[in-house]
C-alpha cells in the first residue's frame, strides 16, 4: 500500500529523481476512430532495432527512455478504456516463445529487453475518472509521489536524443540548480497553441522562467514548453491550489505559475538543434511522426 507523505515546504527528502509519472488517460478525441478502443499513447512509431524497422508503442518507447535515464519506479495515469496499456505493461513470455518459433527474432528480443526492464521496475496504475486535465492527472499521482522529487513525462510526446540527454539534462539541471521545477523548451512558429515562457537571465542553455502561460493570446515569447519536466513535490500543494481554466480544465501550466508566484526556483532548457520531439497528438501530427521516425 502507497504510504503518502506530508509536504510542509521544507526541501524534499532527496533531490536524486528515481520517480516518474506519466499521464496517459486523454480521450485522443483528434485521432478518433483509432482512439475508440486503442489508447492514442499505444499508437505505434517507427523504431530501428538492429538493422530492421519495427512498430513500437509510443508509451513503450517513452518508458524505456525513462528506465534507461535510472527511473525504476512509474506512475501510469489512466482513464476508461485504457485497458491496453496495463495489458502491454504485463509481461508475456509464451507470446516471446511464438515469435521465436515464427522467426520473429528482432521483435523478440526487443519485447524480451522491454519485459527485462518491467520485472526491474515498480509500476503502478493510478486511474483518472474524468478528463479534467493535464494537471489534475499528475496531482492523482500524489500518493505515489510522496515527498521525493519526480519527472512527469506525457504519454503522446517522444523526443529522440542521444543516449537519451534531454531527459538526463532535465535532472541534472534540477539538482544543479536545487529548483523546484525544471523543463524542456522549443522554439515554435505559433506559440499560441502552447504553454510558453517568459524568459528571465539565460545561462547558455538555461533559461530563468519568469512566467508561464497557457495557450497566451499574446505570447510573452515563441519558447514553449515540452512536457517533459522535473518537480519537487511543491508542485502538488500548488495544484491542489489550482482552479480551472478556461477550458475547464486543472492546468499543469497555471500550477507552475504559481510556485513562481511563491518565489521558488523554476527554470527551462533549450533543445540542441539535433534534438526530435514528435508529438502524436493530431493526425497531421501523427503523420509527420511516422515520417520523421521511419527516416531517423
Amino acid at each position: 500500500m502507497l504510504r503518502q507523505k506530508k509536504y510542509n515546504f521544507s526541501e524534499s527528502v532527496t533531490n536524486v529523481i528515481t520517480k516518474a509519472v506519466i499521464p496517459a488517460a486523454g480521450l485522443g478525441t483528434r485521432l478518433l476512430p483509432t482512439t475508440k478502443e486503442l489508447p492514442k499513447e499505444m499508437m505505434p512509431i517507427f523504431f530501428k532495432r538492429d538493422d530492421e524497422i519495427i512498430l513500437k508503442p509510443t508509451l513503450q518507447i517513452i518508458f524505456e527512455e525513462l528506465y534507461d535515464s535510472g527511473i525504476r519506479e512509474f506512475c501510469f495515469i489512466v482513464g476508461r478504456g485504457k485497458r491496453a496499456i496495463e495489458d502491454h505493461f504485463t509481461p508475456d513470455y509464451n507470446f516471446l516463445e511464438y515469435l521465436r518459433e515464427k522467426g520473429k527474432e528482432v521483435v523478440a528480443k526487443d519485447l524480451k529487453e522491454f519485459y527485462e526492464r518491467i520485472e526491474n521496475s515498480v509500476i503502478v496504475f493510478v486511474n483518472q475518472p474524468q478528463p479534467r486535465g493535464f494537471g489534475d492527472a499528475v496531482l492523482k499521482a500524489k500518493a505515489f509521489v510522496g515527498n521525493e522529487p519526480f519527472i512527469v513525462h506525457a504519454g503522446d510526446a517522444v523526443i529522440f536524443s542521444e543516449n537519451n540527454q534531454h531527459i538526463k539534462k532535465v535532472m541534472e539541471v534540477f539538482q544543479k540548480k536545487k529548483a523546484e521545477a525544471v523543463f524542456l523548451l522549443k522554439e515554435v512558429e505559433n506559440p499560441r497553441i502552447y504553454g510558453v515562457i517568459e524568459p528571465g537571465e539565460e545561462e547558455g542553455d538555461i533559461v530563468e522562467v519568469k512566467r508561464i502561460v497557457e495557450k497566451p493570446e499574446t505570447p510573452p515569447s515563441n519558447l514553449a514548453v515540452i512536457p517533459i519536466y522535473a518537480f519537487d513535490p511543491v508542485i502538488l500543494k500548488a495544484l491542489e491550489k489550482t482552479e480551472p481554466g478556461k477550458r475547464g480544465e486543472i492546468e499543469l501550466t497555471d500550477a507552475i505559475q504559481k510556485i513562481i508566484e511563491w518565489k521558488f526556483k523554476v527554470y527551462a532548457i533549450k533543445p540542441p538543434k539535433n534534438q526530435i520531439w514528435l508529438d502524436i497528438g493530431t493526425p497531421q501530427n501523427y503523420w509527420k511522426a511516422l515520417q520523421i521516425s521511419y527516416n531517423l
